[in-house]
């Protein structure tokens, strides 16, 4: 039976998630030069509308449709047929609705990808790659962890909000993507934001937007969803802070593009976790996805010498595991799921370690056999003339400032 104040409430909630998109535009944005922004807003708008057709079109389907042997959904539900008001079972919204806010899910994690990529790939290849890309790495994995029947749902594996379906397989993605392509031309001259303060408010209401992320996956106005939304907050706070601590000390000053980046971690740390673990936990949480992420994105990538533009990788990437595993280990079935390690399940950390591993498999296989293919069809990477030119002006014959450097 349809609850009006869960559907008031998921409403609100998938609205939340839809505005993170364009409010990451403005986060990655502001991190690239002056010759690349619009082509990062141009890119994470293009994602919101052609993800939003292929959702509605066969991604819904292929994600929660009928299970098929728990590997991937039938076509029941393409064109939304059969996607009507009444609700799921166990549900107390229209199954539209749901539809509609995992649609929002399924449009900003090939969104995220953007970051290891920005300011060097051809704009005809990366719209295949993410159609491509959405369909045979996100849609499946989504089955596997969230759908009725998906294989390792039926293990017991814990996911709220999308640690493993949307931030591993996003940062694994990033990572191979950054590796195939190769580095910028320009890595030799060093590289500083543009634009820090936009970067600020993108960051802000990507913090604000996570409220619907997390609170919403509880699917109604509930304990669980009181617990994502206090955790959310806790886990963000405690990861700035760290990497504020962790920049002041190692790097010998407080940074803001650092507070931004350590919050962002913390966010993608909990997601996993919040509707799972207390308060305290998520402070624990945030804060170790914090750690782990300066040590990927200050030394490792530093180490290894891969260009991963905007740090997918060591941010989404690393604070997804890092929140998955946690999961495993601060679960409270007193809160919502079941018991993790320390509440004597250790069963639970193995089965979140047995995800976690099919979601960097999934997503560096499935990336590399798309790069391929879509290298063949159309290429990937701009020329020397286009990077310099700058992506804005060589892709899309606009400026985002009148002046370009």
């Amino acid at each position: 039976m349809i609850d009006k104040s869960d559907t008031a409430f998921m409403i609100i909630a998938t609205a939340l998630v839809m505005i993170m998109t364009p409010t990451l535009a403005f986060f990655y944005g502001g991190l690239v030069k002056k010759k690349n922004v619009l082509s990062i807003l141009m890119q994470t708008m293009v994602i919101l509308s052609v993800i939003s057709i292929q959702w509605v079109l066969f991604g819904y389907s292929l994600a929660f449709g009928p299970d098929i042997k728990g590997i991937i959904g039938a076509l029941n539900f393409a064109g939304l047929r059969g996607v009507e008001t009444q609700p799921l079972p166990g549900q107390t919204i229209p199954h539209m609705l749901f539809m509609s806010f995992q649609m929002m899910f399924a449009i900003i994690t090939p969104a995220l990808i953007i970051g290891s990529f920005a300011e060097r790939i051809k704009f005809s290849g990366f719209l295949i790659f993410i159609l491509l890309w959405s369909t045979l790495v996100y849609d499946p994995m989504a089955h596997w962890v969230w759908a009725k029947g998906g294989w390792l749902a039926g293990l017991g594996a814990l996911d709220f909000a999308g640690g493993t379906v949307i931030h591993i397989t996003a940062g694994i993605s990033a990572l191979v993507m950054a590796l195939m392509l190769g580095k910028r031309c320009s890595m030799h001259e060093g590289h500083s934001p543009h634009n820090l303060p936009i970067s600020v408010l993108g960051a802000g209401f990507l913090w604000f937007g996570w409220f619907g992320f997390n609170s919403g996956s509880a699917l109604g106005i509930n304990d669980q969803a009181m617990y994502a939304f206090i955790n959310t907050n806790t886990a963000a706070a405690a990861a700035a802070i760290m990497w504020m601590v962790l920049d002041w000390k190692l790097n010998k000053i407080p940074t803001v593009l650092g507070i931004i980046t350590g919050l962002v971690a913390g966010l993608v740390a909990i997601t996993p976790a919040a509707g799972f673990v207390s308060p305290l936990s998520s402070i624990a949480i945030g804060a170790m996805g914090s750690v782990f992420g300066f040590i990927f994105v200050t030394y490792v990538k530093k180490k290894f010498g891969y260009d991963d533009s905007l740090d997918v990788f060591g941010v989404h990437g690393i604070a997804g595991i890092v929140g998955a595993l946690g999961t495993g280990i601060f679960a409270d079935a007193s809160i919502g799921g079941t018991d993790g390690l320390i509440y004597g399940n250790p069963r639970q950390l193995l089965i979140q370690m047995l995800s976690v591993l099919v979601a960097i498999g999934i997503s560096a296989i499935g990336t590399y056999v798309i790069f391929k293919l879509v290298d063949l069809l159309t290429g990937l990477r701009v020329d020397k003339r286009e990077e310099a030119l700058g992506l804005d002006l060589s892709q899309h014959h606009e400026a985002g400032y009148t002046l370009i450097d």
